[in-house]
């Protein structure tokens, strides 16, 4: 008996009869256990990670979990209508043409990772695998951190964007309605308890809640897009496709446009909150994939059409501008309060399903990262409740967290839209990281694992547009909106971003350099054991 030896560790050959060999072994029992399929064992081993969840997950459900985060013909309309100051309404519709074009080649991107590496670390994972090793732990803790950030700050963002709607409906019949900031907080807090509980003793109907949250997201949109379209009154086709304006003091246009990429980017972000239930999708290294690209194609032409139905119908340029919230003029010039409250109901009620799933996707990014040690009292964070196939603590701790980002309101809001706009800056570095790593590999000619959902031979210009492109954004998202810059109108938030990055490398020398184990380390350790196939 000779051991067969193969240096290449993610040689295919090898990588099918290590498979074949491990999969023969499993008994039936062990896969209905958790409810996973064959390959999800065979991925959960090669990634040297235990199976916690059970997988209840199917495709429809992941695809509703993935559409009715990213909500983009939804944001479309709640926050898309900010960033008419820099291009006005051509320019806004031209740059978000390109920008979700451009857009698609970070989400192949991360798509083709997920496939090949189906873990809820998602992009520190990446980063851990895929990085030089030399550099393979700080990088993946430093992501880490970053993506924990961003997803803590979504939750927030989320739950501030409902409590915004139910001001704007109530704006509906009393016009300058405003909340004070404490009611805007004590509201906020409340829908964080509504989606706690749905992320908790309500988890069981999470997957059944998902799948009727893609059908409302669908329907919601024929419902919304056909009332506008017929209702409302139209501005010209010059000014929506060819009058560009900047309102925003910069010196030319194209600089004023490319402002508004961020607010355009924030509306298509969160592909990636997927990755963070991989665990607990049933045959995750191919449906998962599958849902981050078709949701992101389907949320696109949505997207794109909700906003051509806005900019004809929303009216004056200058009235929308001077508004605080540019779809309620849109909704009223429908000419029925009735309509433009039940328009209001519908958007609340889909925004609000995708709080409940942007809590889910925090907590479990907070709980693999813990699994690896990388915040102090992380085996408390990462315990995990089999019984109710929950990680309560994770669950909890990251509301508490969104909970004390959302009382930073109560002294200041432009503190919290500080915090808020964390969320793009700490993804889209996160992206970054993990694209930038595999972009090396195949720079070099190195191996990469096996994909079932593959970019083939586009994956290296690809991954380096994506790359190049995350930067190009990350710079433009640190601007302000509009220019001379005062201390209200200032972009605090890339000061607050590189604070949390400093702070995440001083908690790293202090804890995460003797505790954190990246995840590598497990997959080198089953990838060693791999190679010992024995034959005759």
């Amino acid at each position: 008996m000779n051991a067969i030896e193969y240096k290449n560790p993610y040689d295919i050959a090898a990588q099918d009869a290590s498979r074949d060999e491990r999969a023969a072994s499993f008994s039936g029992a062990e896969e209905s256990a958790w409810g996973d399929t064959r390959q999800d064992t065979i991925d959960m081993r090669r990634l040297g990670k235990k199976q916690e969840f059970n997988r209840n997950f199917n495709f429809l459900s992941t695809l509703g979990f993935v559409s009715i985060y990213m909500a983009t013909w939804e944001y479309v309309l709640v926050s898309l209508s900010v960033g008419l100051i820099n291009g006005g309404f051509a320019g806004l519709f031209w740059m978000f043409i390109v920008t979700v074009v451009c857009y698609a080649t970070i989400v192949a991107s991360l798509a083709e990772m997920e496939s090949m590496a189906p873990t809820s670390g998602g992009q520190y994972h990446w980063a851990s695998e895929f990085a030089p090793p030399k550099y393979q732990k700080w990088l993946s803790y430093a992501s880490g951190w970053m993506s924990t950030l961003g997803w803590l700050a979504s939750v927030s963002s989320s739950t501030f964007i409902v409590t915004t709607l139910i001001e704007a409906m109530i704006d509906i019949t009393q016009a300058d309605f405003g909340f004070p900031n404490w009611q805007y907080t004590l509201i906020m807090l409340a829908f964080l308890l509504i989606t706690i509980f749905m992320n908790t003793w309500g988890a069981k109907v999470l997957p059944m809640l998902e799948t009727v949250s893609l059908i409302g997201h669908i329907a919601g949109f024929v419902v919304t897009f056909i009332a506008l379209w017929v209702l409302c009154p139209r501005n010209s086709a010059e000014d929506v496709f060819v009058k560009v304006v900047n309102n925003g003091g910069w010196s030319n246009v194209g600089t004023s446009c490319l402002i508004s990429q961020a607010t355009v980017t924030y509306c298509n972000l969160g592909s990636d909150s997927v990755v963070h239930i991989s665990e607990e999708v049933e045959d995750a290294s191919l449906v998962v994939p599958r849902c981050m690209w078709w949701s992101y194609v389907i949320n696109v032409i949505l997207g794109i059409l909700m906003l051509i139905v806005m900019l004809f119908g929303i009216g004056n340029l200058d009235d929308a501008l001077n508004s605080t919230a540019p779809y309620l003029n849109l909704f009223q010039n429908t000419g029925s309060t009735g309509m433009a409250m039940a328009l209001s109901i519908i958007l609340f009620l889909l925004i609000l399903s995708g709080n409940i799933t942007a809590l889910a996707t925090a907590s479990r990014e907070l709980w693999a990262f813990s699994r690896d040690r990388g915040f102090p009292f992380s085996r408390w964070i990462s315990r995990m409740n089999h019984k109710q196939n929950i990680p309560f603590n994770s669950v909890y701790l990251t509301s508490v967290a969104s909970g004390v980002l959302c009382l930073i309101n109560l002294g200041s809001t432009l503190g919290f839209n500080i915090i808020v706009s964390l969320n793009l800056l700490g993804l889209l570095s996160t992206y970054m990281l993990s694209i930038g790593c595999v972009l090396l590999k195949r720079i070099k000619g190195e191996p990469l694992p096996h994909a079932r959902w593959s970019l083939g031979r586009l994956g290296l210009p690809v991954n380096a547009f994506a790359f190049f492109y995350s930067g190009f954004v990350l710079v433009f998202s640190c601007f302000p909106a509009v220019v001379p810059v005062t201390l209200q109108t200032a972009n605090w938030a890339p000061v607050v971003w590189a604070g949390m990055i400093a702070l995440a490398f001083v908690v790293y020398a202090i804890h995460g350099k003797k505790h954190y184990t990246a995840p590598v380390t497990f997959v080198k350790g089953r990838r060693e054991a791999g190679t010992e196939l024995r034959s005759t």
